[in-house]
């Protein structure tokens, strides 16, 4: 059996959420994210805290929370069925 990882959506600007690794453009307008998010043994997705080695689906994205605290994409994942075939 495995578990799946939560569905977290997609991330909400106005909600603490850590920088997700190759998103640098989309903040290339906006201020950089707090020093201290970079220092944190956790990541934040939508003010929802994860430890590090946690991992996410924002979407169709999975996301690993890694030092220092950045999310770092892993794959795009097809989202799972509710019947699992033999």
């Amino acid at each position: 059996m495995s578990t799946r990882p939560p569905q977290v959506g997609a991330p909400d600007p106005e909600l603490k959420t850590s920088p997700i690794a190759g998103q640098s453009s989309e903040f290339d307008d906006e201020q950089p994210p707090d020093l201290e998010t970079f220092e944190s043994a956790v990541c934040y997705f939508n003010n929802e805290s994860f430890p590090l080695g946690s991992y996410v689906l924002s979407g169709d994205e999975l996301l690993s929370c890694e030092k220092p605290g950045v999310w770092v994409r892993k794959s795009e994942q097809a989202p799972p069925k509710d019947d699992v075939g033999a």
